[in-house]
């Protein structure tokens, strides 16, 4: 009776994480070679990402939408940067038991956020964020990352990520993994950000040193 107990206390500890987003990491071993994976989902979104710290190498990462199934998640691929090599487009998620929480408190800006358009001048420059070219960001319990896809033909553009805080108009990033440029692990960008409706304005220098102010909205399914 203690062991049924304890089984179902398990998949509603479960599945109350799944449900109140969370951030998780766990690690295995390749050529001898330490990988981390960094896990971050909400109640219908997961990203995993895998990178090494010494030296600092992205690896691959891949994300879109699921579904529970039993102990199991059906992960329905919005992206997968190694598509080319393995054509995955759906995964199943079965391995959690081996994940490590990592969550910090929940922060402002949690969620999904697509990319919507830039500032220029006084000028609001919007894109149509339905189209299947998309640069999404996902921030959760202090992580975050932000990923460039396209859902129609599968190709993958660029991803970074790592921690943030976000407090009085203050947004601040430090980069854990970069695909584009490994030498930009480490830095910190500090940015100011604010609130209007469903739009995130996000306003300061980018990894190169270029000013911007980017346009993010809320993304909803």
């Amino acid at each position: 009776m203690k062991h049924k107990i304890f089984i179902f206390y398990f998949f509603a500890l479960f599945s109350h994480h799944l449900l109140s987003g969370q951030a998780y990491s766990f690690t295995s071993q390749e050529n001898g070679q330490q990988i981390e994976h960094r896990v971050l989902m909400d109640e219908e979104y997961f990203v995993e990402t895998q990178f090494t710290s010494n030296p600092n190498q992205f690896i691959k990462t891949l994300g879109g939408f699921y579904k529970k199934g039993g102990n199991e998640l059906l992960v329905a691929l919005e992206f997968n940067s190694n598509f080319s090599k393995d054509s995955l487009k759906n995964i199943v998620i079965n391995n959690h038991d081996q994940w490590q929480k990592i969550s910090k408190s929940t922060l402002p800006l949690q969620g999904k956020w697509l990319m919507a358009g830039r500032v220029k001048g006084d000028q609001e420059q919007r894109r149509d964020i339905s189209r299947a070219r998309k640069t999404m960001k996902i921030l959760v319990d202090g992580y975050f990352q932000w990923i460039a896809f396209n859902t129609a033909s599968f190709s993958f553009h660029g991803t970074g990520g790592g921690s943030y805080s976000a407090a009085d108009g203050t947004y601040t990033e430090s980069i854990d993994y970069f695909s584009r440029d490994n030498n930009k692990v480490g830095i910190s960008l500090g940015f100011e950000y604010a609130k209007k409706g469903m739009d995130w304005h996000h306003k300061g220098f980018s990894s190169k040193g270029d000013p911007l102010h980017e346009i993010w909205t809320y993304r909803t399914p």
